[in-house]
């Protein structure tokens, strides 16, 4: 899966790690829920961190579809919230 992080660009990402992904992604929900402002920077930066590790940075000049956007560091609560589908920023399953 190919997945792009605004002003970060793409990440080729297996997957298989999306239920690692979703953790994080569940952990970010209750916290936006909550409006835990600390622990949403932490958790946004600990997702976005995980895609970097897991995955598989591309070449600045291939542009591929992206089957996952996520928004940049230091995106606000709204901002975040503005991107979630029903599922969150991760969907449940790989393709939908």
């Amino acid at each position: 899966m190919i997945v792009r992080i605004m002003g970060e660009g793409q990440v080729k990402l297996d997957d298989s790690h999306f239920a690692e992904l979703n953790k994080l992604d569940d952990e970010l929900l209750a916290e936006m829920e909550s409006g835990d402002e600390d622990g949403f920077r932490r958790t946004l930066e600990a997702l976005l961190d995980a895609v970097h590790q897991l995955g598989s940075p591309m070449a600045d000049d291939v542009l591929e579809p992206s089957e996952l956007i996520l928004p940049e560091r230091g995106a606000t609560i709204d901002e975040v919230r503005a991107m979630l589908s029903d599922e969150g920023l991760i969907p449940l399953e790989p393709g939908s």
